[in-house]
């Protein structure tokens, strides 16, 4: 579960880090109030929304198709281990 929220935070801040570098490309510090006004923040953040909406579509859509997890339980008096169906 923490993976997935980590992935996604990321994903959300992904918009953010390309603006930071952007503006230390232009040799300009990036942490100056007049930089981050309302618009740029705005657009920053609905960039960031839909890159996390479109990274975890991607994954949805083209991640492994494991089934469904069995857990491990006895048979005939012997363990068989858990696994995917």
């Amino acid at each position: 579960m923490w993976r997935i929220a980590l992935q996604t935070a990321l994903l959300f801040l992904t918009p953010f880090v390309a603006y930071v570098g952007f503006h230390l490309l232009q040799r300009r510090w990036p942490f100056v109030a007049e930089l981050w006004h309302g618009r740029v923040l705005s657009l920053l953040t609905i960039a960031g929304l839909l890159t996390a909406i479109a990274g975890m579509l991607t994954l949805g859509l083209t991640g492994r198709q494991q089934g469904a997890y069995v857990p491990a339980h006895v048979e005939n008096g012997k363990l068989v281990p858990g696994q995917f169906q």
